[in-house]
């Protein structure tokens, strides 16, 4: 009774240390961890599919995570909490939108860097700035598919309805 016993602790350890080895492991490889870099801001009118965790992204290669987003109640912009890796400078006029990866993908925010010289410090904004159009599309698809035109539906003729001479 006494080894059945052992045994099974001696499992349990194994099952919760490569339990343990394989979160930290996913934690490591999939980027969770935090970033070291520096904040970047900007305004937008909306933010549909963005939160934070948001992956912010140039050419395609993720260089940040959002991290916060605030709405400000005064003219209701939100401004977006970027966290950029240190060794990414970013120029002035570098542009920013959201963007998704296909159709059905998740978005996230893409940053096409400009050519000045002049580059965002810390706490800086980008000022040119581009809201995801994808509301508007799944808005469309959703009156398509449901065949909502608008229109009411022509009354029905008396011939329609089998009443005749």
């Amino acid at each position: 009774m006494q080894q059945n016993n052992i045994a099974e602790t001696i499992i349990g350890a194994v099952v919760v240390t490569v339990a343990v080895g394989f979160l930290a492991f996913t934690y490591l490889r999939t980027g969770s961890g935090s970033l070291s870099g520096y904040e970047v801001l900007a305004r937008l009118p909306k933010v549909d599919g963005l939160g934070i965790g948001t992956d912010v992204r140039i050419s395609g290669i993720k260089v940040g995570s959002v991290s916060d987003l605030v709405l400000d109640p005064k003219n209701y912009l939100v401004t977006v909490h970027m966290n950029v890796r240190s060794d990414i400078k970013l120029p002035t006029d570098s542009s920013m939108m959201i963007t998704s990866s296909g159709i059905l993908g998740s978005s996230y925010l893409s940053i096409a860097p400009g050519g000045d010289d002049k580059l965002i410090a810390p706490g800086g904004y980008i000022e040119n700035t581009q809201a995801a159009n994808s509301a508007d599309l799944m808005s469309l698809a959703g009156r398509f598919i449901g065949g909502d035109s608008g229109k009411k539906p022509a009354a029905p003729k008396p011939q329609d309805l089998g009443a005749g001479p």
